[in-house]
């Protein structure tokens, strides 16, 4: 029985309230009032924008690293100094290559790394602020709702279907049950971030691909109280080396930030060859390094998040128009992946979606030949410039970290061309060795666990990462086959679900002497790697039930 929907009507609908889509909103009405003011047809109003926002609150799942370059929010919001949650100026920066017990400090500041100009912020308390701006225009924005499935109309997307609300684990109404809407747009912009569900479908279906696949990373993040005279606010160093292998493409960060807290974390390359290998873990070692320690030490843990992010740059970018849709931000792969910043990018696209979205409204013209300005926007701005010159970078790095630098020199000095343009590449996932291993289940009593006071296991940093999911409600982790969990991934990769996910989601257990895959949904911080570093790819990533996820206070 087909379930009746609430139909409601707009003429722009943007999915995800993040730097992209708060930005898109905000210069979209920032035009109309001009446009209004001018007495110019036809009538436009920013209420017939709708915003949707997955998170309980605006910010909730906002997590980065996060250096900001002020570029794009200057031309977004002028005189942005004056009211922006800026935590600190970068004061001083530097590079290090660690070995285990050493740190070698490079000679000078690699000019990708060097941030002078630009603050250090709390990603969650910047998509506050501007959701703040976003609402004082009278645009309509809902958390806890997200985009469960596109509307096809055309060639392209009308609108999408929000998720129900009110359903049990096994797919039954409860007392509280409430349909999801059907929210149909001439607009709709998708600022989902990296791997965004009604994204990926779209691009699958409307085959936008780019010329290389896209390929990520997952960055593991804490944010520390640390003693006084530990940490220099304005301070941000980043790393190289230990605990990554020379094979593997990953790093390091401390930023320092005012009243002695500390943001610490890693990211590393979803291309690595051991399907065995656990990012979460390699990021408690790098903490154990004496030149990290020493800052840590004595310290508390506040805040734990985790998040992949788009690696592939400008030869991944699919295409961002289509029939009645745009892609924008994380979504559209406009991340600088040698500067590891995508704030900035993002919330360009953001105003160049924008206006495009305002020319098409004003010609009543959504077609794909009409929003296709929005790809000639971005190739005339300075986003194009920025990412051309790094086209080539990540790819470099897929046969590991020595043979990238190389890559990266030559690419330095040809505008991004390097030794081969384009620089092909595949999926990360496909890199996975196989084990060819037994049918027994890897022994997990040797696991990581932690001290409890400088490194921890997973699920106690879960706990600081905020997380909540109603228990009682459909499983929002969808394994496509099984039966391949069990007849395969154990003998040929391990089951590598166990060790790639941060937030021990996945376990493999034994009932009644078989295996069996259990899910810990609950514990889901929605950094999607599941869905990208699953070897068979048969691990989907949808909403769960509005408001359920991390909560990155202060991130």
């Amino acid at each position: 029985m087909a379930i009746e929907r609430e139909k409601l009507e707009a003429d722009v609908l943007i999915i995800g309230a993040g730097p992209a889509g708060l930005s898109c909103a905000l210069h979209l009405a920032n035009l109309i009032e001009r446009h209004t003011k001018q007495n110019k047809s036809p009538a436009l109003s920013a209420e017939n924008i709708y915003v949707l926002e997955k998170g309980r609150e605006i910010g909730s799942h906002q997590l980065s690293g996060a250096i900001l370059d002020p570029s794009a929010l200057g031309e977004l919001v002028p005189g942005f100094e004056e009211s922006a949650p800026l935590d600190t100026p970068v004061t001083v920066d530097a590079a290090y290559y660690f070995t285990e017990t050493g740190a070698r400090k490079l000679p000078f500041t690699p000019p990708p790394l060097r941030n002078h100009g630009n603050y250090v912020v709390s990603l969650n308390k910047l998509v506050k602020w501007l959701g703040g701006l976003v609402e004082k225009k009278g645009i309509n924005l809902f958390t806890q709702f997200a985009g469960r499935e596109p509307i096809y109309a055309r060639d392209g997307i009308g609108g999408v279907i929000t998720e129900d609300k009110g359903v049990d684990k096994n797919g039954r109404p409860k007392d509280n049950f409430t349909p999801g809407y059907e929210l149909r747009a001439k607009v709709t912009v998708l600022a989902e971030g990296p791997r965004g569900s009604v994204a990926k479908e779209l691009i699958g279906r409307l085959k936008l691909e780019g010329l290389n696949p896209q390929v990520y990373g997952i960055g593991i993040k804490e944010l520390w109280e640390v003693q006084p005279g530990r940490s220099q606010t304005g301070y941000v160093a980043h790393t190289l080396g230990w605990p990554f292998g020379s094979h593997m493409y990953g790093g390091g960060w401390i930023y320092g930030l005012r009243d002695n807290r500390v943001s610490i974390g890693t990211v590393v390359g979803l291309e690595y060859k051991n399907p065995l290998f656990d990012p979460h873990e390699a990021f408690q070692r790098f903490k154990t390094h004496p030149f990290v320690k020493r800052i840590l030490e004595g310290g508390k843990l506040v805040r734990y998040g985790a998040k992949t992010v788009p690696y592939g740059g400008w030869y991944s970018m699919p295409r961002p128009y289509f029939d009645g849709g745009l892609i924008i931000g994380d979504s559209a792969s406009l991340l600088n992946s040698q500067r590891l910043k995508g704030i900035h990018t993002a919330i360009k696209s953001g105003m160049l979606a924008a206006e495009t979205i305002y020319e098409a409204l004003c010609a009543s013209d959504t077609s794909a030949a009409k929003l296709a300005v929005y790809q000639q926007k971005i190739e005339q701005s300075w986003v194009k410039k920025e990412l051309w010159a790094v086209r080539n970078f990540h790819q470099g790095f897929r046969h590991g970290l020595w043979r990238g630098l190389l890559y990266a020199g030559f690419q330095s000095v040809t505008g991004g061309r390097g030794l081969v343009d384009p620089l092909r590449t595949q999926p990360g996932y496909k890199d996975y060795r196989k084990l060819n291993r037994g049918q027994e289940l890897v022994d997990q009593s040797g696991r990581f666990k932690g001290d409890g006071k400088l490194t921890f296991d997973r699920l106690t940093d879960v706990y600081h990462s905020g997380t909540r999911h109603d228990e009682d409600q459909p499983c929002h982790l969808r394994v496509i086959e099984p039966s391949i969990c069990i007849e395969r991934c154990i003998r040929e990769y391990g089951n590598p679900c166990q060790y790639f996910c941060p937030a021990a989601v996945y376990e493999m257990a034994t009932e009644n002497g078989v295996p069996k895959l259990k899910i810990n949904a609950a514990n889901c911080v929605h950094c999607k790697t599941c869905d990208i570093a699953d070897p068979y790819q048969v691990i989907q990533w949808v909403p769960p039930e509005g408001g359920g996820g991390p909560n990155y206070e202060g991130m």
